[in-house]
C-alpha cells in the first residue's frame, strides 16, 4: 500500500472514534485492515489521537488478540480448552503443523496460512474445534485436515 493510502486508511478508521477509551476498537480495526499492527500504524494512531505511544503499545501488547507481524491470508485457530484438549486438540494441531510444514506462529512459506493455539473458542460441544478465519470446524479428526484445508487452497 502506498504511503498516502496507508495514512488515509488509518485516518478513516480514526474518524469513527473520538474518545481515548476507543483505543481497543481502533487497534482492532487497524489490525482487521492490515492483518497486524505495524509500527507506522501505531505511530499514526499516536499522532492523531494524542495518546502516548507507550500507552498505545501497552494496550496492544496486553491483549493476545493483537499481532505485530504479518500473518498468512487464512488464520487457523486451534482450540486447546479443556473439552478440546481431552478430545484430541493436540492431534489436530500436530496434523496441521505437518500438513502446513510450520513451527511456532510463523505463516506458511506461501503466505496462505498462519496457525495459532487458542485457550478456548467457546464451542465446547463441538470439541475438538478449529476455526479458519471466521468459520468453525468441529468434531474434527486428523484425517479431515487435508479436506478442510483444500477449501482455502
Amino acid at each position: 500500500m502506498f504511503e498516502g493510502d496507508f495514512v488515509s486508511k488509518i485516518d478513516e478508521i480514526l474518524s469513527s472514534y473520538k474518545a481515548p477509551s476507543d483505543l481497543i476498537p481502533i487497534l482492532q480495526k487497524a489490525q482487521e485492515e492490515y492483518g497486524y499492527l505495524s509500527i507506522p500504524a501505531l505511530q499514526r494512531i499516536e499522532e492523531k489521537t494524542g495518546l502516548p505511544g507507550a500507552e498505545i503499545f501497552g494496550v496492544a501488547t496486553f491483549y493476545a488478540q493483537f499481532r505485530f507481524k504479518p500473518q498468512g491470508k487464512n488464520l487457523i485457530k486451534v482450540c486447546h480448552g479443556t473439552a478440546c484438549h481431552v478430545s484430541g486438540a493436540e492431534n489436530i494441531e500436530d496434523g496441521l503443523r505437518r500438513e502446513l510444514a510450520v513451527e511456532g506462529n510463523e505463516p506458511t512459506h506461501n503466505g496462505l496460512f498462519s496457525l495459532e493455539r487458542i485457550a478456548c473458542l467457546g464451542c465446547c460441544a463441538l470439541a475438538p474445534v478449529m476455526m479458519i478465519n471466521k468459520k468453525c470446524y468441529g468434531k474434527l479428526e486428523p484425517s479431515e485436515i487435508k479436506r478442510v484445508l483444500a477449501e482455502y487452497r
